[in-house]
């Protein structure tokens, strides 16, 4: 049997046991009292599996957007050239070299962003939140350039995988780097908690919580170069 082989029948299998999870849950009417009364089951973007918690996650290239996705089904797409497996590590910059001159070349209107090297567009891209979810703006290759001219940690940047997070707003500004996945979770988050036209408690609560957890699980960029 070939690796693809292997890899759909283990699909098949994760489907086959999802199946008599949901029937087991809601009973042979398909409706019982657990399946209307218990929380939303996450599930696979591919095949509809049921997934844990800590499930794994690809970036739909052209979409950008993050698919949930099980273990066989991470494993057969992840060469697909519409997918890109997330990135893995967490990288806090200390001594990060950004004067305000730097930053203002990449024309982010608010000092919280991630910049990720895209394989569709062939160039960096901005996003930064919004009430309605990520902003996405191209950068002019001049000042991404001069950024990494500045940081050669970022030359080692995983393509689709993971991006540049930065935080203006703190003082000092804070920089790391960090899975795609993790991004758009911040978008999410933002979102979701974003009040009046400002946002409010969205910008003063969780994104200082969301960069203490970064700091806290994270590598300096010495150790990420070992």
């Amino acid at each position: 049997m070939s690796r693809l082989d292997e890899m759909a029948a283990a699909r098949r299998r994760s489907e086959a046991v999802a199946r008599m999870r949901d029937l087991a849950r809601s009973g042979p009417g398909g409706g019982g009292p657990a399946a209307r009364s218990g929380p939303p089951v996450e599930r696979c973007d591919i095949c509809h599996t049921t997934l844990p918690d800590d499930h794994r996650h690809m970036l739909h290239l052209v979409d950008r957007r993050i698919i949930c996705s099980c273990e066989a089904c991470w494993a057969l797409y992840s060469g697909n050239p519409e997918y890109r497996p997330t990135g893995m590590r967490t990288v806090w910059l200390d001594g990060f070299d950004c004067d305000e001159e730097t930053w203002s070349a990449f024309r982010v209107p608010i000092g919280l962003a991630f910049f990720m090297r895209s394989t569709v567009t062939g160039t960096v891209v901005a996003f930064y939140p919004s009430p309605a979810g990520a902003t996405e703006s191209e950068l002019a290759l001049e000042a991404w350039a001069a950024l990494v001219a500045r940081n050669p940690v970022l030359e080692h940047l995983d393509t689709d995988a993971e991006a540049l997070v930065v935080n203006r707003l703190a003082d000092p500004p804070q920089y790391a780097i960090i899975p795609i996945d993790h991004c758009y979770a911040l978008v999410g988050l933002i979102k979701s908690r974003w009040e009046g036209i400002s946002g409010g408690g969205a910008i003063e609560q969780a994104v200082p919580e969301f960069f203490a957890g970064i700091q806290a699980r994270a590598v300096n960029a010495s150790q990420a170069l070992r």
